[in-house]
């Protein structure tokens, strides 16, 4: 199945994950539909994602992390920095835009900073690069 140009907010999972950028997702073989999805392609992590099953989440109007009375937590601020840390990328600064300024506006800043000019593709957050015509081309923050 091709991937849309385009950003679709249900491929923006609970703990302000962009789907649409994760190697998972972008890979040709055993491919991730999104943490939203209901497919059992999900690699086992995901499937068993603390975040993701968390019984507080179920309880928001939005299904997102920053509608918690807990937010952020121990877990999303330790996945908070790995994301930092590894891939210049904040989960917690993603929920704080979504929250402030909307899925529409996040998607819309997302599609700029992720976007492949050489390919219309998007770069993958854990390589660094776009997976479909692999330049080895930084993101811009």
């Amino acid at each position: 199945m091709e991937k849309s140009s385009t950003l679709n907010s249900t491929l923006i999972a609970p703990c302000g994950m962009n789907c649409s950028i994760c190697l998972g997702f972008l890979r040709e073989k055993n491919k991730c539909e999104g943490c939203n999805s209901k497919s059992e392609n999900k690699p086992n992590s995901c499937k068993k994602c603390i975040i993701k099953n968390c019984e507080l989440l179920k309880e928001t109007d939005s299904k997102f992390c920053y509608d918690c009375s807990k937010y952020p937590c121990k877990r999303l601020k330790q996945l908070d920095k790995r994301y930092r840390t590894k891939y210049a990328m904040s989960m917690i600064e993603n929920l704080n835009f979504i929250k402030t300024s909307g899925i529409n506006a996040f998607l819309a800043n997302e599609s700029v900073r992720w976007k492949c000019h050489t390919c219309d593709g998007y770069i993958c957050v854990h390589r660094g690069f776009c997976l479909k015509c692999h330049p080895k081309k930084s993101i811009t923050s």
